[in-house]
């Protein structure tokens, strides 16, 4: 029997470049065991591809409500997507 996995994308708006949101989102996402990457976007959001465990993957969208102390978060939005393959969670340049 497989473990249930989910995969979506965030994208976070607000104050949220410039604040470690980065750091924040790799530290966060490892802890919960999820698999991954972040970057900051041209247009001043966060993006985030999240894969895991639906419990998890549920865990850090609640949690990029808040991000590290110094974020302003305004939205979060999370949509469905195809899983990349990605190995652990990295934060990668801004796109």
């Amino acid at each position: 029997m497989s473990a249930q996995i989910e995969t979506v994308r965030l994208i976070v708006t607000g104050g949220v470049q410039g604040v470690g949101y980065r750091i924040w989102a790799s530290r966060t996402a490892t802890r919960l065991g999820l698999r991954g990457w972040v970057c900051n976007r041209a247009d001043g959001s966060v993006e985030a591809l999240v894969t895991g465990a639906p419990q998890e993957v549920a865990a850090m969208i609640e949690a990029c409500w808040n991000g590290p102390p110094a974020a302003r978060v305004a939205k979060v939005t999370a949509a469905p997507a195809a899983d990349d393959g990605s190995v652990g969670f990295i934060a990668l340049p801004t796109e």
